[in-house]
C-alpha cells in the first residue's frame, strides 16, 4: 500500500515528560521519525534539574497513524506521555466564527442612533423605498450558507448539526478571502419543499444564497426553483464552484499538453451534482466528447434510467460515440480523467492506458480516485482536492470572489457567462511563463484571485444585463434619506 504524506490536518501535539539527561530529545525525535511522523515543532513547557517537559507537534497521515506515533513516543524508555491534543479539534473549540459590530455603541447618543428611537426612521425609509435596504443594512455584503447536511464532503448524510463545522468554515473563507459576511444556516429537514420555503422566507436578509452539501438529485430542483423564485443570486457551490475551478485548472493544463478543448476525450467518474455541473461548463467551453460513468458503467442512450431524469438528460447530451463499457475500458486512449466519485476508484494500470500527456483530476475528498504517488508516467498533469499536494482544485478560489462580484453590482442571478469569466480569471492569475505541471492553479492565499474574480464576474454581470447597481453608494444613501422629506 502506498504510504501517505503526513499533513497538518492530522497534526497532534504530544506533551511528554522525561529525565533531563543528554540524548533524550534525540531518542524521542528518532522514534517519531521511525514511526513515519513529521516533527514540526518542539517546545519547552517546563524544565528542572531532574525533569524536562516538552510539547512535540507532529504531522501524521491519519487517525491510526497518529495513535502509532504516540505509542512510539511512549515506547522510548523513561518517557511519560502526559497528554495528546489534536490541533484540528483545538481550532474548532468554540466555533470558528463570531459576529462583530461595525459601529461603536459607547454612549446614549450612539444607542439612540443605532437602535431606538433613531432606527425607526431607517425602517420607514426601507418601507417606503425597498431598494434602500441594500444601502442601509448589511444585506449587500451578506450571504446565507444553507445546508441540510445530506452530502457533506466525503462523509455523506451526517445531518444538519454535524455539517455545521463545514458551514462555519465556509463562512470563514467568505470573510477572509472575499470580505463577504456569511452566516451558516443548517436546516433539520431533507424535504425539498420545506427547504425551498425556508430559504425563501429568510432571503430578505441576505444578498445571496450559497447552497452547500445538499445531496443530488434534490439539489438540482432546490437550486432551480430558488433561482427562478428569488431576485438574488443562488449558487450551489458543490456544483458550480467545483465546475469553475475545474475549468480554470483545465485552461492552464491544456497550455502544458498543447491540446484543444474540442479535441479532448474526457472520462468523468461520478455523475452527481458536481459531475453534471462540470460537464455543462466544459461543454460550454468547447469540450464535446465527455463520457460519464456511474456504478453501472458508461451513461449512454442505450441504458434505461427509469425515473432518473437527470441521468437521462446527461446521457442524451454526452457520449457522442455511445460508448458502452466499464470505467477502466473507457480510460483507454482518454485525454482526461475527471474523478468526482470516490477513493481508489482506478488503478495505475487503468490510467497507464490513457493517452500520452494525460490529465488526471482526482478530486474525491479526502481520499482521491487515485493518489499522485500512483499515477504512471503518461500522466503529465495531476490535480487533487487536497491541500497537501500540488494543484489543489479548491472551491475557495471561486466562491469568495464570485459573490463579492455579484454583490458589488447587485446581480440578480449568476449565469454561465459569469461562471466562465470566473474560471478564466482564476486561470489568468498565473502568468503563462509560470505555468508548470505542478502549478496550473493559483494558491487560495493569493490575494489577487478573489479580486480578479470579483472584477471579471461584476463586469460580465453588467455586460449580460443582470447587474442592478449603477449608482454610487453615496447616491443611494442620499436617495434613502430623501424618502423622509
Amino acid at each position: 500500500m502506498t504510504s501517505r504524506t503526513p499533513g497538518v490536518a492530522y497534526s497532534i501535539t504530544v506533551r511528554s515528560a522525561y529525565p533531563n539527561e543528554p540524548g533524550m530529545l534525540g531518542k524521542i525525535t528518532s522514534a517519531i521519525g521511525e514511526a513515519g511522523g513529521s516533527a514540526q515543532a518542539v517546545d519547552v513547557v517546563q524544565t528542572s534539574k531532574g525533569e524536562m517537559v516538552r510539547d512535540f507537534t507532529v504531522n501524521t497521515s491519519g487517525h491510526d497513524h497518529a495513535l502509532s506515533v504516540v505509542e512510539a513516543i511512549k515506547g522510548v524508555e523513561k518517557v511519560k506521555v502526559r497528554s495528546v491534543s489534536d490541533q484540528t479539534f483545538l481550532l474548532h473549540v468554540g466555533g470558528k466564527i463570531e459576529m462583530e459590530s461595525r459601529v461603536t455603541v459607547a454612549s446614549r447618543d450612539d444607542m439612540s442612533k443605532a437602535y431606538t428611537p433613531g432606527v425607526g426612521r431607517v425602517c420607514m425609509a426601507i418601507n417606503e423605498d425597498p431598494d434602500a435596504v441594500w444601502a442601509l443594512t448589511g444585506k449587500g455584503h451578506t450571504v446565507a450558507v444553507v445546508s441540510d447536511g445530506s452530502a457533506v464532503l466525503g462523509l455523506g448524510d451526517i445531518g444538519a448539526a454535524a455539517s455545521l463545522p463545514v458551514m462555519e468554515g465556509k463562512a470563514l473563507l467568505f470573510k477572509e478571502f472575499g470580505g463577504v459576511d456569511a452566516w451558516p444556516v443548517v436546516l433539520d429537514t431533507k424535504d425539498t419543499e420545506e427547504i425551498i420555503r425556508t430559504v425563501k422566507a429568510i432571503a430578505p436578509g441576505f444578498g445571496g444564497i450559497n447552497l452547500e452539501d445538499i445531496a443530488a438529485p434534490r439539489c438540482f430542483e432546490i437550486e432551480e426553483r430558488l433561482r427562478s423564485e428569488l431576485d438574488i443570486p443562488v449558487f450551489h457551490d458543490d456544483q458550480h464552484g467545483t465546475a469553475v475551478v475545474v475549468l480554470a485548472g483545465l485552461i492552464n493544463a491544456l497550455k502544458i499538453v498543447n491540446k484543444r478543448p474540442r479535441d479532448l476525450r474526457v472520462v468523468l467518474a461520478g455523475v452527481g451534482a458536481a459531475g453534471t455541473a462540470c460537464t455543462n461548463i466544459l461543454h460550454t467551453y468547447g469540450v464535446k466528447n465527455i463520457i460519464g460513468f456511474d456504478r453501472s458503467g458508461a451513461l449512454n442512450q442505450s441504458r434505461d434510467y427509469g425515473d432518473n431524469s437527470m441521468k437521462q438528460l446527461f446521457a442524451d447530451s454526452t457520449n457522442p460515440e455511445n460508448f458502452n463499457g466499464t470505467l477502466a475500458e473507457g480510460l483507454i486512449g482518454a485525454d482526461m480523467l475527471l474523478g468526482l466519485a470516490g477513493p481508489s476508484l482506478v488503478t495505475s494500470d487503468d490510467v497507464s492506458k490513457m493517452a500520452d500527456d494525460a490529465i488526471v483530476f482526482a478530486l474525491s475528498n479526502p481520499d482521491p480516485e487515485i493518489w499522485p504517488e500512483e499515477v504512471p508516467v503518461n500522466v503529465r498533469v495531476m490535480a487533487t482536492g487536497r491541500t497537501d499536494y500540488p494543484n489543489q482544485v479548491n472551491n475557495s478560489l471561486c466562491f469568495p470572489g464570485l459573490f463579492r462580484g455579484v454583490l458589488d453590482v447587485r446581480a440578480s442571478t449568476i449565469n454561465d457567462d459569469m461562471k466562465i469569466a470566473a474560471a478564466e480569471a482564476i486561470a489568468g492569475v498565473i502568468p503563462d511563463s509560470h505555468i508548470s505541471e505542478d502549478f496550473i492553479i493559483p494558491s487560495v492565499f493569493d490575494k489577487n484571485v478573489a479580486k480578479r474574480v470579483a472584477r471579471s464576474v461584476a463586469r460580465k454581470a453588467q455586460v449580460t444585463g443582470v447587474a442592478r447597481r449603477r449608482r454610487r453608494r453615496g447616491d443611494e444613501v442620499y436617495a434613502a434619506f430623501r424618502t423622509q422629506s
